[in-house]
């Protein structure tokens, strides 16, 4: 008996060879885990490379769409109305796929990979601040896109590179703070489905009801006052002026500030329904 006993028992030395004698690796900081979950986002994509498609092909189809349909009637020409519709579109597409943030955590949470984040030994936000700057990436490529295709088209920005980087980077910030309305839904909403279907509900009005295709000074009043109050509105008159050398501290001022406020209010959101989410 004593035998068997003995031969059932671990070999101490085999033990102590499979356990590693080398330190423990360092905790992740905040930075270091928020990089490694931007990573995973921006893997998807190598996976999965149909998610390209709306940060390359709507935006494509966006801007030769509504320049040769409506450049003739509403500028005289293609080419003066690219001038002022470009920063529109380049705006309208960037604003519209930030609800994709949302959908990929929702559809995380769905399929359980979440509840394995929320174990991780790192600091808790980096699963929400990763994603953001992972899909900051996906609006640098859809602006690319949109640029580029400009100025093949006879875009020419009369701020210089120097103005549409500064647009494109105004843009980033404002897409990265409304992204976290779409976070925080993606906590709420059942479904990846019910979270598209209220976004669009939001995006829709903001987008097409602003000064992205038409001057607001030919609405009607009470369109017009919408119009003017709209954070697309603002948005947009900042990067025309920032791409044409126009624009003025109080119109790039107006987007920031809304940035800010829109991080200072759905930020403690999200985080509240990241810990509290069952």
């Amino acid at each position: 008996m004593s035998d068997e006993r003995t031969a059932a028992e671990p070999d101490a030395e085999a033990l102590r060879a499979a356990v590693s004698n080398q330190p423990r690796p360092p905790r992740a900081n905040a930075l270091s885990a928020s990089l490694t979950f931007g990573w995973r986002a921006l893997l998807k994509i190598k996976h999965v490379p149909e998610q390209l498609f709306d940060v390359t092909v709507f935006p494509i189809m966006f801007l030769l769409l509504f320049t040769y349909l409506f450049g003739g009637a509403l500028a005289g020409s293609t080419s003066a109305y690219l001038q002022e519709l470009l920063p529109g579109i380049l705006a309208m597409t960037v604003v519209f796929i930030t609800i994709y943030t949302g959908v990929t955590l929702n559809d995380d949470i769905d399929e359980g990979v979440f509840d394995r984040f929320r174990t991780l030994p790192v600091w808790q936000p980096s699963v929400v601040v990763g994603a953001l700057l992972g899909d900051a990436v996906r609006y640098t490529i859809a602006s690319t896109m949109v640029i580029a295709l400009g100025l093949l088209l006879g875009f020419r920005p009369e701020g210089g590179a120097v103005g549409v980087i500064a647009a494109v980077a105004l843009l980033l910030v404002f897409s990265f703070s409304l992204s976290w309305i779409w976070t925080a839904l993606g906590f709420v909403m059942r479904s990846p489905e019910s979270l598209m279907g209220v976004s669009m509900l939001l995006l829709f009005p903001l987008t097409f009801v602003s000064n992205v295709f038409v001057d607001p000074e030919t609405m009607p009043g009470w369109l017009e006052a919408f119009v003017a109050v709209n954070p697309v509105s603002h948005l947009v008159t900042a990067m025309r002026g920032l791409m044409h050398g126009t624009a003025t501290v109080g119109e790039v001022g107006i987007v920031l500030l809304m940035s800010a406020a829109l991080v200072a209010v759905f930020g403690p959101v999200t985080m509240y329904l990241f810990r509290t989410h069952q």
